[in-house]
């Protein structure tokens, strides 16, 4: 087995994550959210992005507003519902509990 496919595999199971604490703070172009995702190394192309948008949108977790852009066509801007920050408090509790009991088992504690 490669370790390139299991940390693949890590980053797909924390992407949705990462997505809504980028769009935590505002609302965001996709190319902004890439870059943010690039910028602490975690590679995503368009393809993997858009339809993880539209899936949270689909979910009531993101919403999306349109703005006219000085440089083309108006851009969509995804930003985090209600809903979708009450979704994202219950995941960081997760993300919590889950990187405490990594830490206990690379310890060796019980």
């Amino acid at each position: 087995m490669k370790p390139e496919n299991t940390k693949a595999q890590m980053r797909k199971g924390v992407l949705e994550y990462c997505i809504l604490l980028i769009l935590d703070s505002k609302p965001l172009y996709a190319s902004d959210i890439i870059n943010a995702l690039k910028e602490v190394k975690m590679i995503v192309v368009e393809g993997t992005l858009y339809p993880l948008l539209t899936r949270l949108k689909n979910t009531g977790l993101l919403a999306y507003r349109w703005e006219e852009s000085t440089q083309g066509p108006p851009r969509k801007y995804y930003e985090l519902t209600d809903s979708g920050r009450e979704f994202l408090v219950e995941l960081e509790a997760s993300w919590i509990e889950l990187v405490d009991a990594v830490k206990k088992i690379k310890n060796n504690e019980s």
